[in-house]
């Protein structure tokens, strides 16, 4: 067990004695007097306290200890012993910690390594019994005075309180900063791309070849990196996904809102359902193997031309895969009209098909077009179906018999395999992914402006 793993335990196992035994004094001190918080209060509060010293110590370990401990294994090694160049150094303590490990042999490294793994470890011994001790010593000794502290007139909920609302408030800013994170690795290494290719080529060029070329007269001599037929096929593949789905989705939605039975609504609308928890790569599968063969022997019946890894093959099994997203979101949008509408329209004479046509879609509308507007950047945002399924040219073209190519089959295709992020092929793929990323939360803000702004007209 790692050291890690064996701190959480016994955090958890201390936290969970004291919440127990400081209840049960919270009920021996109420006896007769008033306690100011419940019995519970005071349990989580002790446990509370007990949890943190190990918290504290579990992060720094797990934080701060990898690298302290390669810094002090190879400050142990003669700088005779160390090679000059930073790539060679990095290889050496890369050797080090795989001895370390058990990952390579021994044998096979020179002495210096073996001698620095072997610091590496009683390093890691001791520093692994101290923070177990020190966890532990913290942890008993913070139940102690928590103990201690049990009293009638201890305001146990406020303190449980604020320590959550501070443990929430820690997980909205790590939630934010981990999105930040994101963003900044994409636009950092998208600058780095665009100092090599210029925006506009990108943006508006027609030929998108990003491999490096082998010969002076090819294409640029360095690859070409017009996005614009990456852009048109993933559009493409999109609109046909759409096409296939938006119909099927809400019409789904009607006749389980409108015409459907109770009983045919409880068994109809978890099948339907399933298809949202059907894994994405089997979706590839079923692409690869029997929608795109199927569509292309329709199409030599039919005397067309049809790719075997067509645009139609790939929009067909993408939009069956959002078919219960879009379901889903219409039917809560539907069901969310007040009543008063429809039996108004029925007050009036107008038949279920009308009150349908004419009241409830309408009323319906903003929350059904905000559901597939998210569900068009789910269908831009797809890749395992487009990687399994779809071509890799870049094909400037709109006929869904084609074969086309897409954002992120591009981004797999450029990031597969090991990669040296200094090249314009490489680095393509972070300005494809921000430029995804951009086009998706326009969507997604655009989806929830839609809802947010008409929602309330039919409340």
């Amino acid at each position: 067990m790692s050291l890690g793993l064996l701190l959480i335990a016994t955090v958890g196992c201390l936290a969970t004695a004291s919440f127990w035994l400081a209840r049960r004094r919270a009920l021996v001190v109420s006896d007769g007097v008033r306690l100011r918080a419940l019995p519970a209060y005071h349990g989580w509060y002790a446990a509370l306290w007990t949890a943190l010293p190990g918290l504290a110590i579990t992060v720094v370990w797990l934080v701060a200890a990898p690298g302290w401990l390669e810094s002090q294994a190879l400050s142990s090694v003669p700088s005779a012993s160390l090679p000059d160049d930073p790539s060679q150094r990095a290889l050496f303590a890369n050797d080090v910690l795989n001895i370390a490990r058990g990952d390579i042999a021994s044998a096979s490294a020179g002495e210096a390594a073996r001698a620095a793994a072997d610091r590496y470890l009683a390093l890691r011994r001791q520093a692994m019994t101290g923070a177990f001790a020190l966890t532990l010593l913290l942890g008993v000794g913070a139940a102690v005075v928590s103990f201690r502290r049990i009293r009638p007139d201890l305001a146990a909920r406020a303190g449980v309180e604020r320590a959550m609302r501070i443990v929430l408030m820690a997980s909205s800013t790590l939630a934010i900063l981990v999105t930040l994170g994101i963003v900044l690795s994409l636009v950092f290494e998208t600058l780095r791309f665009f100092e090599t290719v210029s925006v506009s080529e990108f943006l508006f060029g027609t030929h998108w070849s990003p491999q490096t070329a082998l010969r002076a007269d090819q294409v640029g001599s360095s690859g070409s990196f017009g996005a614009v037929p990456v852009f048109v096929g993933t559009l493409l593949i999109t609109a046909i996904a759409m096409v296939v789905a938006v119909p099927i989705g809400l019409f789904a939605a009607i006749h389980m809102t409108f015409y459907a039975t109770a009983r045919t609504r409880d068994w109809a609308k978890p099948l339907l359902e399933i298809l949202a928890g059907v894994p994405t790569v089997v979706y590839g599968f079923f692409a690869a193997l029997v929608v795109a063969p199927f569509v292309r022997d329709s199409g030599a019946w039919l005397g067309l031309s049809v790719a075997s890894e067509s645009a139609l093959a790939d929009g067909l099994v993408m939009g069956v895969m959002i078919v219960p997203f879009i379901s889903s979101l219409s039917d809560d949008a539907i069901t969310a009209v007040p009543t008063a509408l429809r039996d108004g329209s029925y007050g009036v004479g107008a038949t279920r098909s009308e009150t349908i046509r004419l009241v409830m879609l309408p009323a319906a509308l903003p929350g059904i077009a905000g559901g597939v507007l998210l569900a068009v950047s789910r269908a831009i945002g797809e890749t395992m179906i487009v990687v399994m399924a779809a071509g890799l040219a870049a094909n400037l073209s709109v006929n869904p018999l084609d074969a086309v190519t897409t954002v992120t089959v591009q981004i797999v295709t450029l990031l597969t395999g090991d990669q040296e992020f200094d090249s314009a092929k490489t680095l393509a793929a972070f300005a494809l992914g921000l430029t995804l990323f951009v086009v998706t939360l326009g969507l997604n803000i655009a989806a929830l402006r839609i809802v947010k702004r008409y929602r309330e007209l039919y409340d």
